[in-house]
């Protein structure tokens, strides 16, 4: 069964395993070379690692005594489906915006100026 959505947000929210799940975009990692450069224990990085392991955002694979991780990038399809659902509000050119503000209040006022802040016109 795959794990709910609850539970991949729930190991997306520590910026530790966050760090560590960017880390592992790079390559599979051994415990220990993920574990280097945190200053937390062995112990601390293992926990994390259970808990994107339960997530389904990592797997763990025993190589002869070395233990290593993989990132699980369709873990995160059920997650992605589900923010997509906010996409409907698209990210707003603030800059795109503004110009055409003031091409509409140059066309309304003959006065403005475009050069001018928006909203000034020549007579202020």
């Amino acid at each position: 069964m795959a794990p709910s959505l609850d539970t991949t947000f729930a190991a997306l929210a520590d910026p530790t395993r966050r760090a560590i799940l960017a880390m592992l975009l790079e390559d599979d990692m051994a415990v220990t070379d993920v574990a280097d450069p945190f200053d937390i224990s062995l112990a601390a990085i293992s926990k994390h690692l259970g808990i994107l392991a339960e997530a389904g955002l990592i797997s763990r694979e025993k190589r002869g005594r070395v233990i290593w991780c993989k990132l699980e990038p369709d873990a995160l399809r059920a997650a992605f489906v589900w923010m997509q659902g906010f996409g409907q509000f698209e990210p707003v050119d603030l800059d795109a915006f503004e110009k055409f503000l003031e091409t509409e209040l140059t066309d309304l006022d003959p006065l403005a100026d475009p050069d001018l802040p928006l909203g000034q016109t020549l007579g202020s």
